[in-house]
């Protein structure tokens, strides 16, 4: 099907838009509590500047770490590292099975469609645990497109609970969180989660979340990031920063990138942009 290549292409896209320099890159191979799973290589933007913040930055579904490490080195954001680690590669159901980088299972990417809880879980695991070394004076964040949206929007809820699903501990302070042409996984008992104590509806409440969503995604329907980010409010996520793009489709562009940066240096309080 159509849509299911460009899922897989879309990357493509996005390269061609931004020329990106020579890749650095770290191998990475995690083991889970629960079972051995091979992660690819992560790929990491050394900050330029003063080291304020750290964020892992998620690909999408049959990318890897590379194609994002290219785009977000050349972004003016000198004081922000970026960790771009690779998905583990996993038979996916929206293609028949057959396998290809994916933070999780996926039947259909919405809202609706049935969740991968375990992966959901390993994947939230391994992202905490790539954030978990950084300097305790660095703000830590995390962001992802399409499926790594999703992936990145199950951490926020996560760090909001104060648990993974399975009921351990999540190890870190979130202080922003972006997903571009994503959806919101596991929606059903995220109300539940937030208003499971008084410290869960604080964190939800004071998480600076930014969704982006272009009208024109025939891949992600815009109606399903509409959805999610209604969904997060609801849910008490209120410092949500919801931006649409007039016909953009399944990809980024540079004017919603620009908007990324103004909006983490804003809620991270960067120094301001220089050379």
């Amino acid at each position: 099907m159509h849509h299911q290549h460009h899922l897989l292409q879309h990357h493509r896209v996005v390269i061609k838009m931004y020329r990106g320099g020579s890749s650095y890159a770290s191998g990475s191979r995690t083991a889970t509590r629960r079972h051995v799973v091979d992660y690819g290589r992560t790929y990491v933007v050394r900050p330029k500047g003063r080291h304020q913040a750290t964020i892992v930055w998620l690909h999408g579904l049959g990318d890897n770490g590379a194609s994002w490490y290219q785009l977000l080195e050349t972004l003016p954001l000198p004081n922000i590292k970026w960790i771009c680690p690779t998905a583990p590669t996993r038979p996916v159901a929206l293609f028949g099975g057959f396998p290809c980088t994916a933070w999780f299972d996926i039947a259909d990417p919405s809202q609706d469609g049935p969740d991968d809880a375990d992966a959901l879980e390993a994947s939230a695991a391994h992202i905490a645990n790539l954030l978990s070394s950084e300097p305790a004076d660095v703000k830590l964040g995390i962001g992802g497109f399409s499926m790594g949206a999703a992936t990145a929007l199950y951490s926020a809820s996560c760090f909001a609970h104060g648990r993974y699903g399975n009921g351990g501990r999540y190890p870190i302070n979130l202080s922003a969180v972006v997903g571009l042409s994503g959806w919101l996984p596991c929606s059903r008992s995220l109300k539940t989660k937030v208003e499971s104590s008084q410290e869960a509806a604080r964190r939800a409440a004071s998480l600076p979340l930014l969704l982006c969503h272009g009208t024109g995604d025939g891949v992600v329907p815009y109606k399903q990031g509409e959805r999610s980010a209604e969904t997060l409010r609801m849910s008490g996520f209120r410092n949500l920063t919801f931006m649409a793009y007039n016909g953009l489709e399944h990809y980024t562009i540079p004017e919603e990138m620009d908007a990324v940066c103004k909006w983490l240096t804003a809620r991270l309080r960067l120094d301001a942009s220089r050379a």
